[in-house]
Order: structure tokens, then sequence, then C-alpha cells
């Protein structure tokens, strides 16, 4: 189903989510699809991490996915006007970054691109990475879940006891959220 497709990749400063960002290139693939195109936020570009260090990560996923890196605004913004992608993933997406989509901020490469891509009524599959999801950003959630064309990957508290408000994506269902997303269909049980 996802084979020949254009796929705009956002990723976006969730740093611990990082290493899980190669396996979900490789099935990407797997699934045949024509181009990944990577689009990081400013932070992503910017700041080495205890997870990783920013230049190994680039270089990664220049290389995983055989594009250039989309970094910035400018770059950013033909991805709409062009028609470049059928259907723009954020993972991780941060609580931030929801927060400015439900607003309408496009501050960054990533928000940008969603905002270019929206404009041509196709789907943007967000997959959650906050500590404040049952916080302060549960309303910019339910903001954008009931908005047309944006979808959840299905995520859970990923540490209850002691981080109560914070929610991960499940990295396991977003091949399927977004086969489901281009048929214009949300994936559940969204909570895992």
């Amino acid at each position: 189903m996802l084979e020949g497709l254009n796929i705009g990749l956002g990723i976006t400063g969730s740093f611990c989510n990082f290493p899980r960002i190669k396996g979900l290139i490789d099935e990407l693939k797997k699934e045949r699809v024509n181009k990944i195109i990577p689009i990081v936020s400013l932070v992503t570009k910017t700041y080495d991490t205890r997870f990783f260090v920013k230049d190994n990560f680039l270089d990664m996923l220049k290389r995983e996915t055989g594009q250039n890196i989309i970094d910035n605004i400018v770059d950013a913004e033909p991805i709409g006007p062009k028609n470049m992608i059928d259907i723009m993933i954020i993972v991780p997406c941060t609580g931030n970054s929801v927060a400015k989509l439900a607003s309408g901020i496009t501050d960054t490469a990533v928000l940008m691109a969603t905002k270019g891509h929206i404009r041509n009524n196709k789907p943007v599959v967000i997959g959650i990475s906050t500590n404040d999801g049952l916080g302060a950003n549960f309303k910019n959630i339910g903001l954008l879940y009931d908005t047309k064309n944006f979808y959840f990957v299905p995520f859970r508290q990923d540490d209850y006891h002691k981080k109560p408000k914070s929610l991960v994506l499940d990295y396991s269902k977003v091949i399927d959220t977004v086969k489901l997303a281009l048929q214009g269909e949300q994936i559940q049980p969204l909570f895992v």
C-alpha cells in the first residue's frame, strides 16, 4: 500500500526517541516507498545530546534515506506548492510542536513542511512524545485529533509513576497508522 509513495519524515526534538528512527526508516523502505524526505526541526539539527551526537544522527538520516535533509523554513516551504509528498509523518512529535500545529505556528522546517502539505488535503501522522501530553498539551492533542487530515499513532504513558503526564507513541504501530491515514481512517485503539 505504501509502494511508490513519497514520505515526508518530520523529526522534532524528543531526543530519547532518536535511536528508533533508523528502524522506522528501515520499515518504510521494506514497504517499498519511493522516497523518504527527512525534515528536521531547529533543535534536532543544532544540539548534541546524551542520546545522539547531532552530526552522527544527521549523517545517518542522509545515508539511510539517500536524500538531503530539509532543515530550514525556506527549503521546507516548496513541499506544499510542489506537491512533493503523499503523506507527512512526524515521529517523534514533541508537545511543543503539537502546540504549535494546533495554533497554526510555522517556525520550524517540520511545521512549515506540514503547513504546506496540509494545503494539498493530504494526511499528517503524528507520533507523540511529550512529558506534558496529559497536562498542558492534552487540549492540543484533542484539537488536532478532531482536525481533518491529522492522525495519531497509538500512544501510552511511558512512566506513569515518575512522569504521570508523559506520553510516547507505539513505534510498532507507525506503519499501520500510515496505511489507515492514507484511507482517511484513524487507527484504533488510540490508547495502548
